[in-house]
């Protein structure tokens, strides 16, 4: 089966940086609902369009076609009496942005008594290599359609 609209696709996927670091590498397979429906980047949907199970691919993706570039106003300075106790480097907490926009922020460094958080994602500003290789593609359940992502053992739980 092609990958076309409204297929599944399940994959393994390794990430790095420009530096060659090894960001990610998946060790269960993951799947996503192909179409554009947001579940991935769409340079991904572009280069897997019309593949088949066995395609392997290398995409360089600039921060623009990944995870954007970093935004310094998204980085803020709270004072440490405003966490509770054992707030930590590498620690994420939910909050508000200034438009009441539910963000995840990452405590990225702690400062006498000041934390400093980011809400951009880590990858942000990064030029990333993503080796990609097709495990399986089948048809999108009617579910998965009107849900706009993949479910079962690799996608989404309910």
């Amino acid at each position: 089966m092609k990958i076309t609209q409204d297929t599944v696709v399940t994959m393994h996927h390794k990430v790095v940086n420009a530096q060659g670091q090894l960001l990610d590498k998946t060790q269960e397979p993951t799947s996503y609902l192909h179409g554009g429906y947001d579940n991935t980047f769409p340079k991904i949907e572009e280069a897997l369009e019309g593949q088949e199970v066995g395609f392997s691919t290398t995409l360089k993706l600039a921060p623009a076609d990944a995870f954007g570039e970093r935004d310094e106003g998204l980085v803020q300075t709270i004072p440490k009496s405003e966490f509770p106790p054992g707030v930590k480097v590498g620690g994420q907490l939910r909050g508000r942005s200034a438009e009441w926009q539910e963000q995840v922020f990452n405590v990225v460094k702690i400062k006498g008594d000041k934390v400093i958080l980011d809400a951009n994602h880590p990858w942000a500003g990064q030029h990333l290599t993503l080796t990609l290789k097709v495990l399986e593609v089948r048809a999108a359940s009617a579910d998965e359609v009107t849900h706009r992502h993949a479910h079962g053992a690799h996608g989404h739980h309910h």
